[in-house]
């Protein structure tokens, strides 16, 4: 395999399942040291960060919560500490209060708008000069289609993800001078353990099922494919894609109705 990513270093936030791990082990397996975190469930992290250790790479586990800034700038001292500088940020970590806009909570609001949005800001002003040590760098979000579509109950995660989304706009502007590119992807319905277990709580082969039905490419998107996406904009040939947010979805936000 070829190891394009080969001596980079990456930082995965909320790497410990589902889509960030699925990148984290994707930078791995193509030669990049890793930074694990967590916030509440160690053993899959630590899962991940053995799996990484075993293709070869170094693997750093810090466990932290992004949407606190104490706990943010620990995270950053810890990958300066170990690796010195760092090429790759993947703001992955995301949590939210799904409720009706009409009951959501003051604390909700927060909680999600400082994990999915604000952490990014203030990660990326942490990262850039760990980049600018190392000649530039990549920064990746993963946003969500309720940025710009209304789904139900989501109106502070739908809110923060489109909040991220133009921080990655302002921020691929302002850091590409200084050799940093940011953007983000979209994914839509990805078959998760997240998602298994929304459907768990239902008649599960029917609400599965019912997802598919509205993705014309008509299956669900794989954690691997949103890495494999993720990885490619932390490549040379996306030097020019600037700012950007890019779907992965089958198509599933482009019809009207079915």
């Amino acid at each position: 395999m070829e190891k394009i990513f080969q001596n980079k270093i990456a930082l995965v936030t909320g790497s410990g399942r589902g889509i960030g791990r699925a990148i984290a082990l994707h930078f791995a397996q193509h030669g990049a040291d890793v930074i694990i975190n967590f916030f509440r469930n160690r053993a899959p992290a630590e899962e991940t960060a053995r799996e990484v250790e075993k293709l070869g790479r170094r693997a750093l586990l810090v466990k932290a919560d992004v949407g606190d800034l104490d706990d943010l700038n620990r995270l950053f001292d810890e990958t300066e500490n170990k690796f010195g500088g760092l090429d790759i940020f993947i703001h992955n970590a995301a949590s939210g209060y799904n409720r009706p806009a009409l009951e959501q909570k003051p604390k909700g609001w927060d909680w999600t708008m400082n994990i999915n949005a604000r952490a990014l800001l203030f990660a990326a002003q942490r990262a850039t000069p760990l980049m600018e040590k190392r000649g530039g760098g990549k920064i990746v979000s993963i946003s969500s289609p309720g940025s710009t579509r209304v789904l139900p109950d989501y109106v502070v995660v739908g809110a923060s993800k489109a909040a991220l989304e133009s921080l990655t706009r302002y921020l691929g502007v302002e850091l590409i001078s200084k050799g940093i590119n940011v953007n983000a992807v979209s994914p839509g319905v990805v078959e998760t353990d997240a998602l298994n277990h929304f459907a768990s709580m239902g008649n599960q082969d029917a609400i599965l099922q019912n997802f598919i039905a509205q993705v014309p490419a008509g299956r669900l998107i794989t954690p691997e494919e949103v890495a494999e996406v993720v990885a490619f904009l932390c490549t040379p040939a996306a030097s020019m894609i600037v700012g950007q947010t890019i779907a992965i979805d089958g198509g599933y936000t482009l019809p009207i109705s079915k």
